[in-house]
This record gives structure tokens, sequence and C-alpha cells, in this order.
């Protein structure tokens, strides 16, 4: 079962959701507040797998409550880590970006289908990505419009991972799911999991979209 948590400061939004969410087979909705600052003690009270963030909440913005549960995370192994998939009616390249950068694994506007939201978070709890289509174009012109100093920043930054990391950071940058990996790198899909795991703890980033982003800077000429 996937437990997940809805952070919106709008009830009719949140009631939405949940009516949407129960519907799907193997989801519960464990819990909702309506603001950013209650979504660190909601984690941690109901371990969830998924939280859909709102941007724009009153205390603490939902960017700002992402960043926060990364940092807990990296204060302390033992705590809750779920994947969280921004919600929201904003996507403008800037917003997309940070929060991205903040540790949001999935970015979706508030007029996705409600079949492609289940979907999303199904994939969130999978540890793929999930992501508007307008999102996902942002990301790629974002990657193919590199500075040359982010660019070498980022190459200083994969140089401290192992030959084998860097080969599935570059597949992760790809677009390539783990068995893809491994089947180009002739891997197991085990094996290319552990490399992802290392490089993202090496880099101190909490998903493949951030690892993603890091080695598309990297390869800017």
């Amino acid at each position: 079962m996937i437990r997940v948590l809805l952070a919106d400061d709008d009830p009719l939004v949140r009631a939405g959701l949940k009516l949407m969410l129960r519907g799907a087979d193997g989801i519960e909705v464990v819990g909702e507040v309506e603001d950013g600052g209650g979504v660190a003690e909601a984690v941690r009270e109901l371990t969830p797998d998924v939280v859909l963030m709102d941007i724009r909440m009153p205390v603490l913005d939902g960017i700002a409550a992402t960043r926060a549960l990364a940092q807990a995370r990296a204060a302390d192994q033992e705590a809750p880590a779920p994947q969280v998939i921004v919600l929201t009616t904003f996507d403008k390249d800037t917003t997309v970006l940070e929060a991205m950068r903040a540790g949001a694994a999935g970015y979706l506007l508030k007029h996705t289908e409600p079949e492609e939201i289940v979907e999303a978070v199904r994939s969130a709890a999978k540890g793929r990505p999930a992501l508007s289509p307008s999102v996902a174009r942002t990301l790629i012109d974002y990657a193919a419009g590199g500075s040359g100093t982010r660019a070498e920043e980022a190459r200083t930054q994969l140089a401290r991972l192992s030959d084998r990391e860097r080969e599935v950071a570059s597949g992760v940058a790809k677009g390539l799911s783990n068995t893809e990996i491994a089947e180009h790198l002739h891997l197991s899909a085990g094996t290319v999991k552990a490399h992802l795991s290392s490089a993202l703890a090496k880099l101190g980033l909490d998903n493949r979209i951030q690892l993603a982003l890091l080695a598309h800077d990297a390869s800017d000429r």
C-alpha cells in the first residue's frame, strides 16, 4: 500500500485529491496538512511514501518544506524519506528548477488528468520521476542551455564518483531506467541501483532528477 500525505492550503483541493486517490487500488491517504510548516511533523508521525505538495502555502512554502525534508534526511539517515511530488498551478522555469533542486521527485500541474496523478504517485513511490509534459520540456531546455561555469562546476562534482557511478549517472541523464542502464553496461539491475544510491550519497543529492540535471550540466560544451 502506497501511503500518501496531502499538503495544500485549499480544503477543496485536498478533498478532491482524497476522493481521487481513495478510488485507486493500492493507495491510501494517511493524512493532510494545510501549511508547509506542518509537513515535517506529519511526515515523522505518519511516514508517508509520497507527499503531494502545493507550492503557495502559508507559514512555509512547498519548496522550503521539500528542502527541509531533504535536510532532515541528510542529518539523520533514519528519518523518513518520502518522495515529494509538487502539485501546483505554477509552471515558471525558475519555480520548476528550484523545486527539483530542493529535492522534489516530481512536478505536476493541477490541471493534470486524475489518472495521470494516480500514475505519478505510483511512479514516485518506485523512485521514478513524475513530470508534466511542459515541466519535462523546461528541464530539457535548461539542460540544453547550460553555462560554461555551471558545466565546470558539475564536472568537478562528478569527478568525485567512480567510473561506474559516472556511467550510471550518464544513463540517468539520458532518461534510461535502471533496467535499461543495466543492459547497456552489462550489469545486474541490483548493481546499477547500488551504484546509483552510492552516487546520490556522495553528491548529497536526493533523487535521480537532480543527478540527471548535474550530468546534463557536466556534458555541456
